[in-house]
């Protein structure tokens, strides 16, 4: 098969029939995750059973339908809307006539495809290892005809057929270069920290619409596409507020439901950034039929992040796609926008301004002339009023938050009475 063709994927769902909208769902879902990763869906089966079965998944009557479907419309693989455990791995791969994927495989092989930084690449490979591990024992035959494509692409694909201690001797250099960008990570900011730089991170469900929100805010250049999953490493530009302060505004991956916790824990790294930011922008596509259920699956995983606890904005973005009021997320605090229109765009702005000043004090300032540094770092860290010059002096009228007043300089403190 060439690499330009796309691979026919069969979807396969289970579960209770009373969750059967959420089934439908996530397989919905599935289809897109498909299709970003090139496939062409060409079927679906589902199963409707309150217990998974721990050999097939899905039963073995219906899994023999499935290698039926698959042998009649030539499928190049069967995805699955659950994580596979190794033996159903194995079970299924012997009777299905093409490869076997799950949905924890089809997301590692987009991250593989999409990541572009040394950390993004060195913590999918990572991930894919930490999969493989528990699921190679009896996988001779199976793995010989998996041909590469979907779910065997990326780092992870030269691996496929190693020992386990070598794989473990992998992860763990894998483990110590990740440590090592981290270290360098740090540095960046504790350096952000002294400046006393205000950091905001866009959160959100994939294709929310946060690449194009960041673009609009900042003029940056990000690609936006309407895929999921189109931005994977973190992109950070410096926004200007209407005030002229300056915050660092840093884009993240996007959220999803059942999102692999390999591929969280592998992440944990960048997705530290988020804990570190003074305000959260949750990014919210308003006019999606699901936007209630995404919201949960994003705050779950703020939740496992320990960032439940930061100031937090949820902007209700594509408005101009609602025909009414849409959801109204009960106490939180939310502002409506498409960031298509320049008008939102600087209403988000205002927004983001009110939201960090949290209950601002004007106070008189001078500054030497000659100490440029301290009145960068007030630029930086706080909405100058009014700046007039004298001989000696640049006298200052600003406007600062507690917390902001807490990190002023020392000879910029003691003036403030």
């Amino acid at each position: 098969m060439q690499n330009s063709e796309k691979e026919k994927a069969i979807l396969v769902g289970c579960g209770p029939k009373r969750n059967e909208w959420e089934l439908l769902s996530t397989l919905e879902e599935l289809g897109s995750l498909a299709e970003t990763s090139a496939a062409e869906v060409i079927g679906k089966a589902v199963q409707f059973r309150d217990r998974l079965d721990p050999a097939w998944l899905i039963g073995k009557g219906k899994a023999e339908e499935v290698a039926q479907m698959a042998e009649e419309r030539e499928a190049d693989l069967v995805i699955f809307d659950h994580e596979l455990s190794p033996a159903q791995i194995r079970n299924l791969e012997r009777l299905l006539p093409c490869k076997v994927i799950d949905r924890t495989q089809l997301i590692l092989d987009i991250f593989a495809q999409r990541a572009q930084t040394k950390e993004g690449r060195i913590q999918v490979e990572l991930a894919q290892l930490e999969y493989m591990l528990p699921r190679l024992a009896g996988r001779g035959k199976e793995l010989s005809r998996l041909g590469g494509g979907i779910g065997t692409r990326g780092p992870g694909e030269k691996k496929l057929e190693t020992d386990r201690r070598h794989i473990h001797r992998q992860i763990r250099d894998l483990k110590k270069q990740l440590e090592e960008v981290k270290k360098h990570r740090r540095l960046h900011s504790e350096r952000r920290k002294k400046n006393e730089v205000v950091q905001v991170a866009l959160v959100g469900y994939t294709n929310a619409g946060k690449s194009t929100l960041l673009n609009r805010l900042t003029g940056a250049e990000v690609l936006a596409e309407n895929k999921l999953f189109a931005t994977l490493d973190p992109t950070s530009r410096m926004l200007e507020l209407p005030s002229g302060q300056q915050v660092i505004l840093t884009d993240t991956v996007g959220f999803i439901r059942n999102l692999p916790h390999h591929l969280v824990a592998a992440f944990r790294s960048t997705l530290e950034q988020v804990r570190e930011a003074d305000l959260l922008l949750h990014v919210v596509d308003a006019a999606h039929p699901e936007a209630a259920e995404q919201i949960a699956a994003v705050e779950k995983v703020l939740e496992e992040l320990q960032a439940t606890d930061i100031p937090t904005l949820m902007v209700l973005n594509k408005a101009d796609l609602l025909d009414g009021q849409g959801i109204e997320p009960d106490g939180r605090e939310i502002v409506r926008i498409s960031a298509l229109r320049e008008e939102d765009v600087d209403k988000l702005k205002r927004k983001i301004e009110n939201l960090l000043r949290s209950k601002p004090m004007t106070v008189h300032l001078e500054i030497p002339i000659e100490r440029g540094d301290l009145l960068s770092a007030l630029h930086r860290m706080a909405e100058v009023v009014s700046a007039k010059a004298n001989d000696a002096f640049m006298e200052i009228e600003c406007r600062l938050t507690d917390k902001q007043l807490e990190k002023l300089p020392s000879e910029l403190k003691q003036q403030v009475t």
